[in-house]
């Protein structure tokens, strides 16, 4: 049975996937401050009451929808993407297990990219009015939100610089290295993981031809840097890599 996209659903209209508790979830320390209270994570216990199944390849939301929630990703990944006039994809951004989703439409009440979901996957929906209402009171919690807009920039930030000035081969081992720096913050192996996305699909993310980012992961291979077996990718020398 088929689980439709996510478009502007309310809190109330979601699908209940199991009951989300942000004290006993295993990734709280990736999506919530470190210093809330049993009461305060109690109280958010009471807001995240709702997560949504998303199926390989449907989107949580598209462009243009109504901002009305943001989401953490619970368990799989997802691209972000914009459309060019001619119909072209641009990947924005990959996210994972612990990361955020649907912050930029925040700045115009309205969703600035599509999300896809790149795995079957499950995300929590958080209503933002009510996290508004819930940070005055918990500044913790205010402040963390604050971190996550703030880290949001700074993360396009580096996507510009490394677009903008980095060769084909620094901005595939800054991915790799990027990749496996967040894996090891979530407890999952940084030399060892199975890269969900498609070589395309980093190849539209880096500003690079298909052909490249292949002929990129033959080269560390070729260097003993990488070992890559479809898309399970092996670091073998990090400070190699580093160093590229």
């Amino acid at each position: 049975m088929g689980v439709t996209p996510i478009h502007a659903i309310a809190p109330e209209h979601a699908t209940h996937h199991g009951t989300p508790r942000c004290s006993a979830c295993s990734l709280r320390a990736i999506c919530m401050p470190p210093e809330l209270t049993a009461d305060e994570f109690a109280r958010l216990d009471a807001l995240i009451c709702t997560t949504r199944p998303i199926r390989r390849g449907e989107a949580l939301y598209r462009t243009g929808d109504t901002f009305q929630s943001i989401y953490a990703v619970r368990a799989g990944s997802f691209k972000t993407v914009v459309m060019h006039r001619d119909g072209r994809e641009h990947v924005t951004g990959f996210q994972i297990a612990g990361d955020p989703l649907g912050l930029d439409g925040i700045c115009a009440g309205k969703q600035n990219c599509d999300a896809i979901a790149l795995e079957d996957s499950v995300v929590c929906i958080i209503p933002f009015a009510q996290l508004e209402a819930i940070c005055r009171e918990m500044k913790p919690l205010q402040h963390h939100i604050y971190q996550l807009m703030s880290g949001e920039i700074v993360r396009e930030s580096r996507q510009m610089l490394l677009l903008g000035t980095m060769t084909a081969e620094q901005r595939v081992a800054t991915f790799l290295l990027n990749l496996s720096k967040r894996f090891k913050a979530r407890g999952f192996s940084s030399a060892e993981f199975h890269l969900r996305m498609t070589r395309e699909e980093i190849g539209c993310f880096l500003g690079m031809k298909l052909e490249t980012v292949s002929r990129m992961f033959s080269k560390f291979q070729r260097e003993q840097l990488v070992q890559a077996n479809g898309k399970m990718v092996r670091i073998v020398d990090p400070e190699g890599l580093a160093q590229v």
